[in-house]
């Protein structure tokens, strides 16, 4: 089994203060490998976000480290997690956080500002990043100038331009209609078939489970069960098969 792109190792983590402290994970193991997509699923206030942001280093956890590449984060420093992030996360949000004044190529070249390249190597990567998700025709396009999922893909393009071992989504279908939001899942299911990149998206919509290869479910800070993507999905069309039966009128004899 290959090595985790990263990994959470008994994580615990407290948010608030006082008589409103709560304790929003509880004691969770995640390991995210290369070359899978992984669905983090559970209501909402499950902790799925709070995962998500320990797992990316933007949030410490209160216990329990992860493992980046290889290497513990624990004790790390701000400027140590935020050298982490820059060389081995891209973030894909459900709002998709683009600049309005800026084109697609300048919105996706930010991710390799915040590294040190800002060459005109850096504009014709972002362009190959835009032309990877399908935008080579609105690299100068401005962020109203496009569609939500051509937006979503601009942030896509700038999460993985700088070719980062874990891509983290959070909601990345939330925003969009059906057809845009299985567009972008088959985009990120295509990123994940990279064997040294590992995706998670974080979501609560069962229709996007015939894209995992993975599926993770998380309730009240812990993580319940897993299962392989699709014996999940035989699950749940099993489910709503089910329950169309159940709502079908009895028969009239007459």
């Amino acid at each position: 089994m290959t090595e985790p792109v990263v990994e959470a190792i008994d994580i615990v983590k407290w948010l608030g203060k006082g008589a409103a402290q709560v304790q929003a994970l509880k004691g969770i193991s995640l390991a995210l490998r290369g070359g899978e997509l992984t669905l983090l699923m559970g209501p909402s206030g499950s902790g799925k976000t709070t995962l998500l942001s320990i797992l990316g280093c933007m949030l410490t956890p209160t216990g329990g480290t992860v493992r980046m590449r290889g290497r513990l984060t624990e004790g790390a420093g701000p400027e140590e997690l935020a050298k982490l992030r820059r060389e081995h996360v891209g973030f894909v949000f459900q709002s998709y956080h683009l600049f309005p004044t800026l084109t697609a190529t300048d919105n996706v070249r930010l991710a390799l500002d915040v590294r040190g390249e800002n060459s005109a190597r850096a504009i014709a990567k972002s362009k190959d990043a835009l032309a990877m998700v399908g935008l080579a025709g609105k690299v100068n396009a401005f962020p109203l100038e496009l569609s939500g999922g051509e937006q979503q893909r601009v942030a896509i393009a700038r999460a993985i331009v700088g070719e980062p071992s874990a891509v983290l989504a959070d909601e990345p279908t939330a925003s969009l209609d059906g057809e845009s939001g299985n567009a972008i899942m088959t985009l990120l299911a295509e990123i994940a078939r990279d064997s040294s990149r590992g995706v998670l998206v974080v979501a609560h919509d069962p229709r996007i489970l015939r894209f995992a290869d993975r599926v993770v479910h998380i309730e009240d800070g812990c993580i319940i069960r897993e299962e392989r993507g699709d014996a999940a999905l035989k699950k749940d069309q099993g489910e709503c098969a089910a329950h169309d039966h159940d709502d079908k009128p009895d028969r009239v004899e007459n």
